[in-house]
């Protein structure tokens, strides 16, 4: 460190004459910067090979190796396919019900419908927009709140809270009874267009208000009156769109019902809601506490995340954040017990596609570009290097000589990738990329618990940090 320091010191002269007065790049800074790579022939090999080949396949450390033997696993059946959408929350949800439901009456490869609640969360959302609009219509067009509507109309991330209050609001249904379709599997264009509507109608809801806001008394509840008149009517365009795009969803459907030997069992008339009541039943929304590791922020506290939430009347997002070791503690009492829990991460560093492994040691991104990568868990938050971008069921650990080693999620992207569906992530790439996890209530600890009497911190929805999972 002193060595550098002295270094430094020597190199601040010549810095600030190289550089032109307001700090770019001078001819003398750059003969400086050049003249400072002098190619070696390992140099000029990297480069050849750089020129043909992707860094990542040039960086992968092939010697790297994870058994895939795990001391603790929750029973699964099956895995998911999200394909080309952004529902990796809501597939985990109901991946960690179906699991459930699966063990709990002797199930074959069950799967609810992931349309069906994905439907809903559209139309939410898009209420959670018109609404926001409404709520916001005093406050100037740069407003940062303002700004964050219009940026983000709507989304098909999002994260647990979704879950919670959608099933608890709406129920669930199996997938024949609504099943998916292209849309629902390849969200983008329906989503484009939905987000301009919803811009549009925003607009026009801000326009309306602009012309009445120096309205008092009865004038100004017509005024609200008819803002929600308007709300109203939009909302019926979007139902239209998902109506054509996704089905309409179920008010009521027979389901026949069989054992994992495929044996019959018996077949009923259902509404969304009794379905749920009968087959899943669990509190949703106090059953489960979601816990954080956020290196940037105090630890032992309960945080809530401002206007993120799937339903205008619904929960925002609500944590507790913890030191990892900790989070680790509830997660395997939870696989001990059984229970396969709702988990997110930031899955696309140091992952090795082909083998599904996730390992600090897949990639020697150092040796191959001859730089230091240094920055730990909360720099890399601090500079939105890192977050959370993926959510997964977490299914397993191996505990060995007392201590977890390797841990396993059972992804949403078909039974063909990764590890037979499934990720496996060594302890150490846990400790490092590894963000939320949400647990049911038994498994906390009473001093974790009472964290939850808290009066939360607010935080804003546009923290880099709380961006939906996708």
């Amino acid at each position: 460190m002193k060595k550098t320091l002295i270094l430094l010191a020597l190199l601040i002269p010549f810095a600030m004459k190289a550089q032109t007065p307001g700090g770019g790049i001078s001819p003398e800074l750059l003969s400086e910067i050049g003249g400072a790579f002098k190619e070696s022939p390992s140099d000029k090999a990297i480069r050849n090979a750089l020129n043909s080949a992707a860094i990542g396949t040039l960086s992968l450390n092939n010697s790297a190796m994870i058994d895939t033997h795990f001391s603790d696993k929750v029973k699964t059946k099956g895995h998911t396919d999200q394909k080309s959408s952004g529902r990796c929350w809501l597939f985990t949800g109901l991946n960690v019900l179906r699991a459930k439901m699966i063990e709990k009456y002797d199930l074959g490869d069950f799967t609810f419908s992931q349309n069906y609640i994905f439907f809903y969360d559209q139309l939410e959302k898009a209420n959670l927009f018109l609404q926001g609009i409404i709520d916001t219509r005093d406050l100037p067009d740069d407003d940062r709140t303002v700004d964050f509507l219009f940026s983000h109309p709507i989304g098909d991330g999002g994260q647990f809270t979704g879950v919670s209050n959608l099933i608890t609001k709406y129920g669930l249904v199996p997938a024949d009874a609504m099943p998916e379709t292209w849309c629902s599997n390849n969200t983008a264009q329906m989503r484009t267009h939905i987000a301009a509507k919803l811009r549009e109608d925003g607009l026009r809801l801000r326009e309306k208000a602009a012309s009445g806001k120096d309205l008092k008394g009865k004038k100004a509840q017509q005024l609200e009156g008819e803002l929600q008149a308007m709300k109203v009517e939009y909302l019926k365009e979007i139902y239209r769109i998902l109506s054509l795009c996704l089905g309409t969803p179920p008010t009521e459907f027979e389901w026949a019902r069989y054992s994992s030997k495929g044996e019959f069992v018996s077949r009923e008339k259902y509404t969304p809601k009794s379905f749920y009541d009968k087959f899943v039943g669990a509190d949703l929304e106090g059953g489960y506490v979601m816990l954080m590791n956020d290196p940037c922020r105090e630890y032992y506290k309960v945080y809530e995340i401002d206007f993120d939430r799937h339903v205008y009347d619904g929960d925002n997002w609500l944590y507790v954040n913890l030191p990892v070791d900790k989070i680790k503690e509830m997660a395997i009492a939870s696989i001990k017990d059984g229970t396969a829990m709702y988990f997110s991460c930031d899955v696309g560093k140091f992952f090795n596609r082909k083998s599904g492994v996730l390992d600090l040691a897949n990639y020697d991104y150092d040796s191959l570009l001859g730089v230091t990568f240094g920055m730990n868990k909360k720099e890399r938050v601090q500079t939105h290097a890192s977050g959370s971008s993926h959510a997964m069921t977490l299914i397993a650990v191996d505990i060995q000589d007392g201590k977890p080693v390797k841990w396993m999620v059972e992804n949403s992207w078909g039974s063909s990738s990764g590890y037979k569906g499934n990720l496996i992530m060594t302890d150490e790439w846990f400790d490092e990329y590894m963000f939320r996890l949400v647990v049911e209530k038994k498994y906390v600890p009473a001093d974790i618990l009472a964290l939850l009497s808290q009066t939360p911190e607010k935080l804003p929805a546009w923290d880099p940090m709380f961006l939906p999972e996708e």
